[in-house]
């Protein structure tokens, strides 16, 4: 029917935490702190349709993605506008790759990564 939420484990969730919420802008829904999984899940909205549940764990091994390896490949977000957006996170620190254009639907889309390394794709509505 539709995704119900996308889970990521994260290594260091202050930091995380800051950059789904601040440099993304996604909004917490809640956030609740699991003494007998040692965890923190935090829920952020996407818009009205989707949920990034945000997971800490102690010492969660690494997840080879480059090159890349079987798995989830990336994570993308629809926008309005490519260009715009890229230079939003540009301001916010990140680095950004440049924009390319879908050979297959001719519309724009750049990468970057969140503080694990997760690759985030922004793609033109």
């Amino acid at each position: 029917m539709k995704i119900h939420h996308i889970a990521i484990i994260c290594s260091d969730y202050a930091v995380s935490k800051k950059f789904y919420t601040e440099v993304m802008g996604l909004n917490i829904i809640r956030e609740v702190y699991r003494e007998e999984r040692q965890s923190y899940k935090l829920d952020l909205a996407i818009g009205d349709h989707y949920v990034i549940e945000l997971f800490s764990f102690p010492d969660p091994p690494q997840r080879p993605s480059r090159p890349e390896s079987c798995g989830l490949r990336h994570l993308a977000f629809s926008v309005e506008n490519v260009s715009e957006k890229r230079q939003e996170l540009v301001e916010k620190g990140l680095a950004c790759e440049d924009i390319r254009i879908d050979e297959f639907t001719g519309k724009e889309f750049f990468f970057t990564q969140d503080p694990d390394q997760l690759p985030l794709e922004f793609y033109e509505m």
